[in-house]
């Protein structure tokens, strides 16, 4: 119990971490950021929930205030911005990506945790972010997402990096790994 909540918290400060890495904002208001890795790696490592557990805390710190969102955001008007879809997104990626890398045990872990990371950190994280870009600027679903695919290739670039960080965790510390506990 108390190593779950350790890593929670660590996985937790890890997005936020993340968010420091200078970010670049678009013409639409959604920032280009490490921060979604943070959450790929939430699922890879820690699993469906704990996971997501993890990505909740995040998200929680950032309702009451905290500026933890890449350029010092916080507080409860990021969820009425532009990036509103993806921060709740967020748990739901890492729960997606976890229980993918839970159940998928054939095949190795770093294509494993790649491809997990593509279908939660970017098909799952886009079905809501593409939802709430919709809502905030008040464009059709098919604007708004051909205003995202412009994240596509570095989130394709961190999906990889989640499969290879996982491998290369999974190898050094075997059981730091819980998705594969």
């Amino acid at each position: 119990m108390e190593r779950n909540l350790t890593l929670i918290a660590l996985f937790a400060a890890l997005i936020a971490a993340l968010g420091l890495i200078p970010q670049l904002t678009l013409a639409f208001g959604v920032p280009i950021t490490a921060q979604s890795l943070g959450v790929m790696l939430c699922g890879t490592v820690l699993g469906a929930k704990r996971g997501a557990l993890a990505v909740l805390l995040f998200v929680l710190l950032v309702a009451i205030g905290l500026p933890l969102l890449a350029g010092g955001r916080g507080g409860l008007g990021v969820f009425v911005s532009p990036t509103a879809g993806f921060l709740i997104g967020f748990p739901f990626a890492a729960f997606i990506t976890g229980l993918i890398v839970e159940n998928w045990r054939n095949g190795p872990l770093a294509l494993v945790a790649g491809a997990a990371s593509v279908v939660g950190g970017i098909l799952v994280l886009y079905a809501f972010g593409i939802s709430g870009l919709a809502w905030a600027l008040q464009k059709p679903l098919a604007e708004a997402a051909l205003l995202v695919t412009a994240f596509i290739p570095g989130d394709l670039i961190k999906a990889v990096l989640a499969g290879v960080i996982t491998a290369a965790l999974a190898r050094a510390r075997p059981d730091s790994v819980l998705s594969r506990a």
